[in-house]
Order: C-alpha cells, then sequence, then structure tokens
C-alpha cells in the first residue's frame, strides 16, 4: 500500500497541470449536474402542488356579456345552468362542482378590491355566476375544458394551465440545458482523466513491464493510476457540492423560499441527494476511464 500511495503522489505531481484541469472541469460539470438536477426536484414539487391547488372556472352569461355559446342580450338560463352542471359532474376526469352565485362572486370582489376606487363601479348584475370545477387528475385538463365550452350558457372558461403551462416548459428546457451543458462537460472531464492517466501509463511503462516480470497482480499495477483519479475527482466533487450548497443556501433558503412563500421549496434533504448523485457520476467517471486508459499494460 505505501507503494501505491508514493507512486500517486509522484503520479500527481508529475502531471500537476493536468491534475488541476480535471479537477476545474469536473468541478463545473459537477455543479452543472447538481444544478440541473437541484431544478428537475423544484419543478416537479412546484408542479404538483400548484396543479394540485388548480380550479376550473366556468363562468356564464348575463345580459351583457358576448362570445362562447351566450345568446345576445340573454343571460343564462335555470335549464342551461342545471344542464351545465349536471354535464361537469358527469365527466369522470371532474372531483368536484361547486356553483358561485353572483352575490358570492360579488362578496369575493367587494374583498379583494375593498381599498380601491374600482369598487364603486361595480354591482351585483355586472358580476357573472361560475362553476369552480377540481379535477381528479388536475394535468387532464383539456378534455373537461373543451367540453366546458360546448355546453350552452357557458361565456368563457378560465383555468391557470394557459400560464403554468408555459412556465413549466420553459424551466423544463433550462433544467436540459444545464444537464446537457453538464453532460458534455464530464465527457471532457472523462477524455481528460483517460489521457492523464494513459501519459501517467506511458512514463511509468517500463516499471510496469517489470512489475509484470514479476508477477505483480493486474489490481498493485492499476491501483496507483485508480487513487489518481479518485483523488482528482474526489477533490471535483468536494467543490461542486460546496458551489451547489451554497448556491442553495444564497438562492432558496436566503432568498426564494422568504419572498416566495406560495410555492413550496426543496429541502436539504434534496440537496443531500443531488450531493450524493453527483458524487457517484464523480466516482464512476473517475474509475471508468481510468480501467479503458490503462488495460493494454495489464496483463490479460
Amino acid at each position: 500500500m505505501r507503494h501505491s500511495l508514493r507512486e500517486t503522489w509522484s503520479g500527481l505531481r508529475r502531471n500537476l497541470a493536468m491534475t488541476i484541469a480535471v479537477i476545474v472541469t469536473m468541478g463545473v460539470s459537477l455543479s452543472l449536474l447538481g444544478a440541473g438536477l437541484l431544478t428537475s426536484m423544484e419543478v416537479d414539487l412546484a408542479k404538483r402542488s400548484l396543479y394540485d391547488q388548480i380550479e376550473i372556472s366556468v363562468f356564464l352569461c348575463t345580459e351583457q356579456t358576448q362570445g362562447g355559446q351566450c345568446e345576445p342580450g340573454k343571460a343564462t338560463t335555470d335549464a342551461q345552468r342545471a344542464q351545465i352542471q349536471e354535464t361537469l359532474e358527469a365527466n369522470p376526469e371532474v372531483d368536484e362542482v361547486i356553483y358561485e352565485s353572483k352575490e358570492a362572486a360579488f362578496e369575493e370582489f367587494e374583498r379583494v378590491f375593498a381599498d380601491s376606487p374600482v369598487l364603486a363601479s361595480r354591482t351585483v348584475d355586472d358580476m357573472q355566476d361560475s362553476f369552480r370545477v377540481s379535477l381528479v387528475n388536475p394535468e387532464n385538463y383539456e378534455g373537461v375544458v373543451s367540453e366546458a365550452k360546448g355546453l350552452q350558457g357557458v361565456q368563457n372558461v378560465q383555468d391557470l394551465h394557459t400560464v403554468l403551462d408555459p412556465m413549466f416548459k420553459w424551466l423544463a428546457t433550462l433544467q436540459w440545458a444545464t444537464i446537457t451543458m453538464s453532460a458534455l462537460l464530464l465527457v471532457a472531464a472523462a477524455l481528460q482523466i483517460a489521457n492523464t492517466i494513459r501519459m501517467a501509463a506511458f512514463t511509468r511503462r517500463r516499471e510496469i513491464g517489470i512489475m509484470r516480470l514479476v508477477g505483480a497482480s493486474n489490481l498493485y499495477i492499476l491501483l496507483p493510476f485508480l487513487l489518481e483519479s479518485l483523488v482528482a475527482g474526489g477533490i471535483g466533487i468536494i467543490l461542486a457540492a460546496g458551489a451547489i450548497t451554497f448556491g442553495y443556501w444564497f438562492v432558496v433558503v436566503q432568498n426564494a423560499a422568504t419572498s416566495i412563500t406560495a410555492l413550496p421549496w426543496i429541502t436539504w434533504g434534496d440537496l443531500g441527494t443531488a450531493i450524493l448523485g453527483i458524487a457517484a457520476v464523480g466516482v464512476t467517471l473517475s474509475i471508468v476511464p481510468t480501467l479503458l486508459a490503462t488495460r493494454k499494460y495489464l496483463r490479460i
């Protein structure tokens, strides 16, 4: 073991510049990978939370409203209202249907705009009665929205998916862009590790040949090279873990979680999972290129 450690230290000093390049590349790429994993966790958490709270609002016609399935100058009749409710409740994707009258809508309007001059310009007759629809699976909303829009007496169907879907789409794009960039850098790090180890093995080819002649095992020959790559990879993992920990503390704990309280945020446990993930990737990328780069120097 003493020989392996001595050879490892000698190899690190001999290839110091390449080792530093491997550490930097590994640290940056693993940091990006960790950021992508944390972003993915946050997107999934926020999506589940927000979608579970989403309700579809089906607004009915009044004498003043136009568009949709409204007849000009006519409000939704009692028969149409009953038919709308019956149709919505019969849909298997619907969990609950709640009717909100004009009076209830006006009370909510008064509460929201209590300190606004807009309040004086509205009366109960200006409000629309509506149905609030909760879904079994909020992500399967398109069928319910399409059906509700075609019902007689419905002026408009409103849901937050039109706002949330593009937002989550761009967040997913950002997430995959980060992971893709980290993957490219990880490939570069793997190639650097393989090249560094190949150069180290080449400079020691005479010593390796002697060890093979005296019957040294493959593990004995390979161990210094594995330790070299693991040391470089380990330092890169530590740097990446420190970077994403600081990023999580500064971005989420100190800022986002305190200023945007309506959203759930990933926890320290999620950060730990991400660190374990990048550690597993870092160790794998340290070992595999080393085995490939030194295979021709080992006895088959």
